[in-house]
């Protein structure tokens, strides 16, 4: 089979190294791709969001099968447009990206039926939104509507932040029409949980869970970035939690998706919280997180491509999956200034030909070829994957490696799954 894979960072990355695995994948190629993508797939410069040239491409080169993994395409209607085309995908369609595209959609959704998630209220007038905030308590949590490339969520510590949050985001419009609507939501407490799921419409099969870790700077201070490392499995996912989730939050969601029209097909990711109440729904995506994925995948025993397939025919419940008992730790070099400003271009020192280090597996997000040499390209450059029968093992061994990588303003966190080794104490 001929596979396209939309998108170019450390996630699609992942998606192609386990795509590779399949006996069924002949060739694949991926748009647009990246520096180390381009050692692992055929690399087409097309942007994830240009439907109308990836669904020609796919035509034309007779594509068998597209994997769309950003957010954007899908809730811009990318995956109709293959279809429509005759071209099976793996992800949702238009209708059933909302529940990512539209917060107001999503806790609509969970409100009507009964899924747990923080108490909210939505708002289009700004002058109605302080209103409501100043009668509020603090902290207080204000989202944009709408996709915000992940900054579109603000935890407004008092009256006077919640105010230039809702300035900010409605009024000056820094998030642009993802703003035009805002969630205003109790702020919720407890360990954070990545629950990524198979879902083919009807049945949901969760991955290995994960702890992400947003913050740019050790000790969980800094901006929020897209994530700066992540953990699995989470050790707060114990099999009691996965069991009430699953009762709770994901086959509720499954079915409250397929009842209002529009059954949701692809990766279904799970933001969770376990509060004192019990786990609640921070946020659902509709597609594979990053970088959770650089983290999950290395632990799927099973093949990638087939458990794709039956998400698009309906078969997932027929599709046996299985995973690795053991932990994955990856660790993200960034860009000296992200998610600030930041100097790209510069020499990636420490890998082999094919972007690689033995002993790990090495993602790459933000670089580029040229000449002979890896380059830095983006914010986060570089996920560095170790897979071992523990985590404090698997993070011991993925920062080792990392001590052999070195660029020009190199930044990474020397504290991920710190907190998680506590709980496994």
């Amino acid at each position: 089979m001929k596979i396209l894979v939309v998108g170019g960072g450390g996630r699609e990355h992942a998606i192609i190294r386990k795509l590779k695995q399949s006996k069924k994948a002949t060739a694949i190629y991926c748009a647009p791709g990246n520096g180390g993508i381009s050692k692992d797939a055929v690399c087409v410069p097309i942007k994830a969001t240009d439907i109308t040239s990836m669904v020609e491409f796919a035509v034309k080169e007779k594509i068998d099968f597209a994997v769309i993994t950003p957010d954007d395409p899908l809730v811009l209607g990318m995956a109709d447009e293959f279809r429509k085309n005759g071209i099976p995908c793996f992800g949702p369609g238009k209708a059933a990206a909302r529940i990512e595209g539209s917060k107001v959609f999503s806790k609509n959704l969970m409100k009507k039926y009964g899924i747990p998630t923080a108490d909210y209220a939505v708002f289009s007038d700004p002058e109605e939104a302080l209103r409501y905030i100043e009668k509020g308590s603090f902290p207080a949590v204000i989202k944009a509507d709408g996709l915000a490339l992940g900054k579109g969520v603000i935890i407004a510590q008092n009256l006077d932040e919640a105010k230039a949050a809702i300035a900010s985001i409605m009024v000056d419009k820094i998030f642009g029409a993802s703003g035009n609507n805002i969630v205003v939501e109790e702020f919720l407490t407890g360990p954070e949980v990545s629950a990524l799921s198979f879902c083919d419409g009807k049945c949901v099969k969760p991955m290995i869970s994960s702890m992400d870790h947003k913050r740019a700077l050790d000790g969980d201070k800094g901006l929020n970035t897209g994530g700066m490392g992540v953990i699995a499995p989470n050790p707060y996912f114990t099999e009691e939690v996965q069991k009430e989730c699953m009762e709770k939050i994901f086959l509720p969601t499954v079915n409250a998706m397929q009842a209002e029209g529009c059954p949701f097909t692809g990766c279904l990711y799970f933001g969770l919280m376990i509060t004192p109440k019990g786990p609640k729904v921070i946020e659902y995506n509709c597609r594979f997180g990053d970088p959770e994925t650089q983290a999950i995948l290395p632990l799927l025993d099973s093949d990638l491509l087939e458990i794709m397939i039956s998400t698009t025919n309906g078969t997932l419940a027929d599709t046996e999956i299985k995973w690795r008992s053991e932990a994955c730790a990856c660790v993200i070099a960034a860009s000296g200034g992200y998610p600030g400003k930041y100097q790209t271009g510069f020499r990636i020192n420490g890998l082999d030909d094919n972007g690689q280090i033995d002993g790990a597996e090495i993602f790459h997000a933000g670089t580029k070829f040229d000449s002979g040499n890896f380059l830095t390209s983006g914010g986060r450059v570089l996920g560095v994957c170790c897979t071992a029968p523990d985590l404090r093992s698997a993070l011991n061994s993925s920062y080792a490696k990392l001590s052999g990588i070195s660029f020009e303003n190199m930044h990474f966190r020397k504290d991920i799954g710190a907190s998680a080794l506590k709980v496994i104490k």
